[in-house]
């Protein structure tokens, strides 16, 4: 699914069908994706913005994860998503934004090409701190042709970079917005959000 154009699409009224004048109409919905790397801040930035009680499949941290997860600068971590995060969040009367956290960890990995489908754009956070991660994130959807945008999370104990110096580090194209955000606070996250949601509008062909 393409982000659709909301002057283009007639949208089902509350009774099933729509009015000629477009009163009743219901919201467009959109599925987002976060992603990013292992405790890059998914769950977090889901459960900021989302005007529900966000579904979550956090599971506490075993000794099972040990060498297998990387915990290098998140020796406070102890849980971990197992599955994926949901939220919503209404940016207008005429659309609402689903947003999917995906799990990081690479034995989840083939969960995210289900939540990749119908998607019509991503977020991926990344954590200077493991920017490495960054890499396969930015690849997953740049090969699959999904709008996305790279959103730094800025942890208090990380080093500051320059966006374009993280452009450069991560080879992120000219054309694809890399912004600064703190995964905790609603409106940075909210932003964010609205910022992928600029970018997907810019995807869409020309009619």
């Amino acid at each position: 699914m393409g982000f659709p154009d909301s002057s283009l699409v007639e949208r089902p009224s509350a009774a099933g069908g729509s009015t000629p004048d477009g009163e009743g109409q219901a919201p467009i919905p959109v599925k987002l994706v976060i992603a990013g790397g292992f405790g890059a801040g998914k769950t977090t930035l889901v459960g900021a913005v989302s005007e529900i009680p966000p579904l979550t499949t956090e599971e506490e941290m075993t000794v099972v994860s040990e060498g297998v997860d990387d915990l290098t600068g998140l020796e406070r971590k102890t849980t971990t998503t197992v599955a994926l995060d949901f939220g919503r969040i209404t940016i207008s009367e005429q659309i609402v934004l689903y947003l999917f956290g995906a799990p990081g960890q690479d034995r989840f990995w083939p969960l995210w090409n289900d939540l990749a489908l119908g998607a019509a754009g991503a977020v991926v956070l990344v954590d200077t701190r493991k920017l490495e991660d960054g890499f396969a994130s930015i690849d997953f959807f740049e090969r699959r042709d999904i709008p996305f945008v790279v959103a730094v999370n800025v942890f208090d104990d990380a080093y500051h970079y320059e966006p374009e110096e993280l452009r450069e580090a991560l080879t992120i194209p000219p054309e694809v917005p890399v912004v600064m955000c703190d995964a905790r606070e609603r409106e940075r996250a909210k932003e964010t959000l609205l910022t992928l949601v600029r970018r997907a509008i810019e995807k869409i062909p020309s009619t």
